[in-house]
């Protein structure tokens, strides 16, 4: 009796799994199910699909053209494709979606996209029902009016524009066309290129951060990276020319970083601040996308936090944080909405092996950029009281939990702007001051706090020919208290001269074994395998006069 029972169960999950597999086919291409049910199967688009892409153009001259579409049913991509350069044309790119459950019979779906001078099905054999379809400048869109076409991986499901000859994309699952649109632009002029999601939305790669099985854990410093929309023009560069040829800025601030990553092999990349070089970067997002890619093509996670030049163009702060967030490896987030500025948080580096307990806090806060107050505080702007409030109350919850950590457990701070405890001339520096320290004029207290909740070492960038490290003291017991680190400016967007300053960039190298926090600098030009100025700069977990390593 009981045989018989297993027999008839097993053959009506037999049955069921076959009628399941002959639905699901009968589905991929007749799409049988109802829209109820078909949002739950594994294959479908949860969001929108694209259905049409255009290109309008228009003209200060002709008073007849636009470069608006019925905003019912087109959204426009809102990036001038000439970046706003052009005395008399504009160009957008326009983009039509609908979610699934609301395709028509009369709807197509975009399944390809493509920049060609000429027909891309020309000399191919293709589908008789889906034909490449001719837009403006250059692009090509191929539809299609399957009924299964919306769940087709090739189903393009989100389209962005990026600039430059040097442009790639960062973000998982995306596609980009190496092929520019084919604008009547001057050389000037940054180049546009498509690029494309097909499929639904990738979750992108958040490694955590951990100690390395031998209690070692390295962090680079990449401060003002000055990046541009297109290759940019190197300033006060040491050479001035590069490779025999012109001095691009961004290329050769990438090979150097791409070159240190290679040699040093950091476990974390800290990004302190302009990245982004606002002048010269009409579009922040293809900015932030080069130095992204570096890193996730290294698979090296990064946090970042903003400086004073990052927002000066179209993309504010959170809108940069925004995209930042959902790129690969970054572990940057913009913090608590209720306290100034965007990038205020911390992540923690676990320790070795599978431990669930944290070794290392490192924080990260946004330094703003211009006085709020000019007439009062002119110049720079400060780390607010809330921020330090926030600072404060987030390492004293911490504690406790530190404690649990078998080792010392020690806490790092960056920021983009200096304090104003950098300009104290008495204090013990290790490297160069060779330009004026530009701190804020009014001093929040920021430092103090630093030292209540027991960092041991602060870091920002900014000064770009500053490249010290400052050991700050109690005034009165002149017992160390907190070690204040420039990282030097790296990027060849960015000013340099000072007597020749060489780009740099700064390592701190941590051994949790010992509780010690090693630094030193790498350059550009010059002695470039040398590490400069290096010194123990903690040890014990505690900060201490520096000390030139065995």
């Amino acid at each position: 009796m009981t045989r018989r029972i297993v027999r008839t169960i097993s053959q009506l999950t037999a049955a069921a799994l076959f009628a399941f597999v002959i639905i699901f086919f009968l589905d991929r291409n007749f799409r049988l199910l109802p829209n109820a049910v078909h949002e739950y199967m594994p294959q479908h688009h949860h969001g929108q699909v694209v259905t049409d892409i255009t290109i309008t153009q228009c003209s200060k001259i002709n008073l007849l053209s636009s470069c608006k579409l019925d905003p019912e049913s087109w959204h426009r991509v809102e990036k001038n494709l000439y970046l706003g350069k052009s005395w008399v044309s504009s160009a957008y790119l326009h983009v039509q979606r609908k979610k699934e459950e609301e395709l028509t019979v009369a709807d197509k779906v975009v399944i390809g996209v493509t920049v060609s001078r000429q027909d891309p099905s020309t000399g191919t054999k293709g589908n008789p029902d889906e034909k490449w379809e001719a837009r403006a400048a250059g692009l090509w869109v191929l539809r299609s009016s399957k009924p299964t076409a919306s769940d087709s991986k090739k189903a393009v499901t989100a389209v962005d524009v990026l600039f430059g000859d040097d442009a790639v994309e960062a973000r998982s699952g995306w596609q980009f066309q190496n092929m520019p649109l084919l604008l009547d632009a001057g050389t000037d002029i940054p180049t546009a290129h498509i690029t494309i999601r097909q499929g639904n939305l990738i979750e992108p790669v958040k490694p955590q951060p951990r100690v390395n099985d031998n209690g070692k854990f390295k962090i680079m410093q990449l401060a003002d990276l000055h990046l541009s929309t297109g290759v940019g023009h190197c300033r006060d560069a040491v050479p001035d020319e590069y490779e025999g040829g012109v001095c691009h800025a961004d290329l050769r601030t990438l090979d150097f970083v791409s070159k240190l990553l290679d040699e040093e092999k950091p476990d974390l990349v800290v990004l302190s601040g302009d990245q982004v070089n606002g002048d010269t970067a009409p579009d922040a997002q293809s900015a932030i996308f080069k130095y992204a890619h570096l890193l996730i093509k290294h698979k090296v996670p990064y946090v970042s936090i903003f400086g004073n030049h990052d927002d000066e163009g179209a993309l504010s702060r959170a809108s940069q944080m925004a995209l930042i967030e959902q790129l690969p490896y970054s572990l940057s987030v913009a913090g608590p909405d209720d306290i100034d500025g965007v990038g205020n948080y911390y992540i923690e580096v676990l320790a070795q092996g599978t431990s669930k307990h944290s070794a290392l806090t490192i924080y990260m806060l946004d330094s703003h950029s211009y006085s709020p107050d000019e007439r009062q505080w002119s110049g720079y702007d400060w780390i607010k009281k809330n921020q330090i409030d926030w600072f404060r109350q987030t390492s004293e919850g911490l504690k406790k939990k530190h404690k649990e950590y078998t080792h010392i457990h020690m806490d790092l701070a960056f920021i983009h702007i200096p304090l104003p405890e950098y300009r104290d001339v008495e204090s013990i520096r290790v490297g160069e001051l060779r330009e004026g320290v530009t701190a804020p004029k009014y001093n929040s207290g920021f430092r103090d706090a630093l030292v209540e909740q027991g960092i041991v070492m602060l870091s920002c960038g900014h000064d770009h020919a500053n490249e010290y490290c400052m050991l700050s003291a109690d005034e009165e017991t002149k017992k160390p208290e907190l070690w204040m680190c420039y990282g030097g400016g790296a990027g060849f967007g960015g000013y340099g001269g000072y007597g020749g300053y060489v780009r740099r960039i700064r390592f701190f190298d941590i051994d949790m074994n010992e509780a010690r926090i090693t630094t030193y600098k790498r350059l550009e030009y010059g002695d470039t395998a040398a590490r400069i100025d290096k010194q123990i700069i903690v040890d014990g977990g505690s900060v201490k006069p520096p000390r030139e390593e065995n």
